[in-house]
């Protein structure tokens, strides 16, 4: 892989147009704002991969936060989850700081990239199944050049979107599919790994359903994979 081929995903990934419901709802929010945030120029456009190619971890998410990553243009950055997610992967060593505010704050990601099944916020947070469709061939790509050693799929349908990652692959071919679980676990071929993870939505976080000592054992895992492979 070369730079440019990455280079060439991510402006083409911002470029998007695939969806409508989804490209006036960006820019709706982007044009009313919510008030604590007023003072932004919001990002308002899909939202390309945050890390480079290739990787030994890539994060599969479902999509960017409407006054989150669609504010800020950038994965889980300026949202709760985000706050959760840099956290965890500051303590395993995954990002050079554990906070996320804004594209230009220093934040580097070291042998991880971010991803998500969706790029453009959807109404709700729920992107409709044309829309994944729609942008499953972006995810595609990630997976072709980002080639990862470690997948963490962060919910249910990240961890369905991974596995048929994987299938198309050759790397996982049993008919059955795995039942997600936080610190579920499936060996892949090739000496790859899917693990899967609670989402650090505010629905988990704010119920105790995913603790932050849940969530660094998944990243502690991530590590231990990695050291393996």
């Amino acid at each position: 892989m070369n730079i440019e081929s990455w280079q060439s995903l991510q402006e083409k990934i911002v470029a998007c147009e695939r969806c409508p419901r989804l490209r006036e709802y960006c820019r709706e929010i982007a044009a009313e704002k919510r008030k604590a945030y007023l003072a932004w120029d919001y990002w308002g456009k899909p939202v390309p991969n945050f890390g480079v190619a290739p990787v030994g971890l890539l994060i599969v998410g479902l999509a960017p936060a409407a006054h989150g990553a669609n504010r800020t243009g950038r994965m889980f950055t300026g949202d709760r989850s985000g706050e959760w997610l840099y956290r965890a992967l500051h303590r395993a060593g995954f990002a050079n700081q554990g906070h996320s505010e804004k594209i230009d704050d220093g934040l580097q990601l070291l042998d991880c990239t971010i991803t998500a099944m969706c790029h453009c916020a959807p109404p709700d947070n729920k992107p409709l199944p044309t829309e994944i469709a729609a942008c499953q061939p972006w995810l595609t790509q990630t997976f072709n050049l980002a080639q990862p050693r470690v997948l963490l799929a962060l919910g249910q349908f990240a961890w369905k979107a991974s596995l048929d990652q994987a299938r198309q692959r050759g790397c996982f071919t049993a008919k059955k599919l795995p039942a997600f679980g936080h610190g579920a676990e499936v060996p892949l071929a090739g000496d790859r790994w899917l693990l899967g993870s609670y989402h650090p939505s505010q629905q988990n976080t704010f119920t105790g359903r995913l603790t932050e000592p849940m969530f660094d054992a998944i990243f502690t895992r991530a590590r231990q994979l990695l050291s393996q492979t």
